[in-house]
């Protein structure tokens, strides 16, 4: 009787929980403006150029500089984008509700 009940709860609350991730993940695309859109290009430009670099030649410095650059235009790009992220805290909580139910 236990394992019906617990059974009978599982699904619904995975039939709510549904509901609502896939509400919740529903969101309008943001139009970015023409000055966020020139900037992207100039990003896109720059990584375009650092790729295309000889780093055979460069000092462990150099190649160091360019990783910093490139991290740094990769959060202004993300920035710009929107999405959807989920937290660290967000996961785990999701793992350990998984490995309860299961």
């Amino acid at each position: 009787m236990k394992k019906l009940i617990y059974s009978f709860l599982l699904v619904f609350l995975l039939g709510v929980s549904a509901n609502t991730v896939s509400a919740a993940t529903t969101k309008d695309k943001v139009e970015m403006t023409t000055e966020q859109k020139i900037q992207l290009e100039k990003i896109t430009n720059r990584v375009e150029e650092i790729r295309a670099m000889d780093k055979s030649n460069m000092s462990r410095a150099e190649k160091k500089e360019l990783r910093k650059e490139l991290r740094e235009m990769k959060k202004q790009a993300r920035g710009m984008g929107g999405g959807i992220y989920l937290s660290v805290g967000a996961i785990i909580i999701i793992i350990l509700l998984l490995i309860l139910i299961l």
